[in-house]
């Protein structure tokens, strides 16, 4: 079996849920709300495969509150619960703090308090909070915070400021475009060359980005006065993980722009549902068995590169599926879901 570091899977601890039923809201990006509790994703990551995932919280984070303060208190606390998921399960779950924003100081504090003082592998930020975009002007202080720390940022997306257009949920294409804006201002506004300790990872192969970024270049040119080598070597220092995104075409895109140790494995799980992460996984397992650096690639994504950014978990053993039979059902069902892929993807 094959040993995966997941940078990109979820919790719903009670509090959170809590806070989400009291706001009304039932579903993140057009996705009804998943079941969730640690065991649930230990038996999903035995039966994927996953040695260690780093935990975060998705959208809306705690910007489904109007009060600061009240988002400030609900992100320590969610902070607090992922810390002691990490110590109650060492080389299993690792996590990435949830901070407040769009109030940068109660989210300066929060990071500090996070990374210092519990142990957060990093944190996540939402590509737009309430309308406030990351990268736009404003969050100096807390990128000169992470600088210093050399944190991990997880940029995940929220819901566009804007009015949803009726059949299109936005988990399926909004999602995209609000990581590849995050992604633009980031780079336009040279947050990534002026803080360069911050490693970012971008969610679902970074949107557009891959695809898209030689355009952006371009036209970000004429607005800064920089060459396109120069931007598109900052579009190249971000992170991409595989969530949702082991398609022959993203994967094509993804590994031909990025750096060969800047791709990573990641599920989605809950909020991508079992039968999905099997689908995906499948899908990243045929393309690198077919690519001449096949082994090398799959490996790269799966558990190494991710072990350049997060040391501790380098090592952890695959979780074994437990029993003959379950094994058995197991082999079964990847050979399965790897034919079901060939042919929704003839060659």
């Amino acid at each position: 079996m094959s040993r995966r570091i997941d940078v990109h899977q979820h919790l719903v601890p009670p509090p959170y849920r809590e806070a989400l039923a009291a706001a009304g809201i039932t579903d993140v990006g057009g996705r009804a709300l998943p079941d969730w509790s640690p065991q649930a994703a230990l038996d999903q990551m035995s039966d994927a495969a996953i040695s260690s995932a780093v935990l975060s919280v998705s959208a809306p984070g705690t910007t489904l509150l109007d009060d600061p303060s009240a988002a400030a208190r609900l992100a320590r606390t969610l902070n607090e619960y992922g810390a002691e998921l990490t110590r109650d399960h060492p080389g299993r779950f690792g996590h990435f703090a949830t901070l407040p924003l769009p109030d940068v100081d109660a989210a300066v504090v929060e990071a500090r308090h996070a990374l210092d003082d519990l142990g957060a592998d990093g944190v996540v930020l939402l590509a737009n909070s309430r309308g406030r975009y990351l990268g736009s002007e404003g969050h100096d202080r807390l990128f000169a915070a992470l600088d210093e720390r050399r944190a991990v940022v997880f940029v995940h997306p929220a819901e566009l400021p804007g009015p949803q257009v009726e059949g299109i949920p936005p988990f399926a294409a909004d999602f995209l475009l609000d990581t590849s804006r995050a992604a633009y201002l980031l780079v336009r506004n040279q947050i990534v060359s002026r803080y360069p300790n911050i490693r970012f990872i971008l969610s679902h192969a970074g949107g557009f980005v891959p695809y898209a970024a030689h355009r952006m270049a371009v036209g970000m040119a004429g607005d800064t006065g920089r060459t396109p080598r120069e931007i598109l070597d900052d579009f190249r220092s971000f992170y991409f993980d595989t969530a949702l995104s082991a398609g022959p075409a993203s994967l094509l895109a993804v590994l031909n722009f990025a750096r060969p140790d800047h791709v990573l494995y990641g599920s989605d799980w809950p909020f991508a549902p079992s039968s999905a992460v099997t689908y995906f996984n499948a899908g990243l397992a045929e393309y690198t068995a077919n690519t001449p650096f096949g082994p090398t690639v799959a490996a790269a994504v799966d558990h190494r590169n991710a072990e350049q950014l997060f040391p501790r978990f380098t090592g952890t053993a695959a979780p074994a599926r437990t029993g003959a039979a379950a094994t058995t059902r197991g082999a079964i069902k990847d050979r399965l879901a790897r034919g079901v892929f060939k042919l929704m993807n003839p060659s």
